[in-house]
């Protein structure tokens, strides 16, 4: 038998997109660990989460986060969430 896991789609989403923008030096993030968590929580704390448990899920689901919004939106919720860790960050 399968094994059925629950995944919040919105999370590797908001991952990935935390990477692109700090691979293209667009702005200057603190890439601890501590930072990047903080970024992470803070952006899907304002997503919507996207949780799929089948494959056809996953598939409608990948299909929406690739559209210009679902990019726009993740995009915007990354870069608001690396000003506020920027202004406040909790590292040593």
């Amino acid at each position: 038998m399968e094994e059925i896991i629950l995944v919040n789609k919105m999370e590797s989403a908001v991952k990935r997109m935390l990477d692109e923008i700090i691979k293209s030096r667009e702005k200057k993030v603190c890439t601890c660990e501590r930072c990047r968590l903080d970024i992470t929580a803070l952006a899907l704390n304002s997503l919507p989460p996207k949780y799929v448990v089948t494959e056809i899920g996953n598939a409608v689901t990948n299909v929406d986060l690739d559209s210009t919004q679902g990019k726009a939106n993740v995009t915007m919720a990354v870069c608001n969430a690396i000003e506020i860790v920027k202004g406040r960050p909790r590292h040593s």
